[in-house]
């Protein structure tokens, strides 16, 4: 079975800098979105409202770009991506190792944690 690769913070962050064109997937809730985000645009797919966007996930995720999934620790993250990579057929996913809170530490300490 495919699963995501792991992405550290610092790597993605060096990737982001020099203009990678990834497609940074977020999977929280609204409130932990307002609680702390990544200044980058992100695609706002939370788990709890996948009735709403499930039926559309091709039309919201390029299969020839990078998928980069990211949570508050990593785990509902690399839960979506092995579900995005075994059922729906995307080869190229990432999952953000160790999540928001990770980037708050490693990548960007203006980013709060929660």
């Amino acid at each position: 079975m495919p699963t995501p690769v792991s992405l550290r913070a610092s790597d993605l962050k060096l990737r982001l800098e020099v203009g990678e064109p990834l497609q940074l997937v977020d999977v929280r809730e609204p409130m932990e979105l307002e609680l702390a985000r990544l200044e980058q645009p992100v695609i706002h797919l939370p788990l709890s409202q996948s009735a709403a966007w499930l039926d559309r996930i091709g039309e919201l995720l390029d299969r020839d770009r990078d998928v980069v999934v990211l949570c508050h620790a990593g785990i509902r993250s690399w839960q979506f991506g092995c579900w995005l990579m075994e059922t729906q057929g995307y080869e190229r996913v990432l999952n953000l190792h160790g999540g928001i809170d990770a980037w708050s530490q490693e990548a960007d300490p203006s980013v709060p944690r929660y």
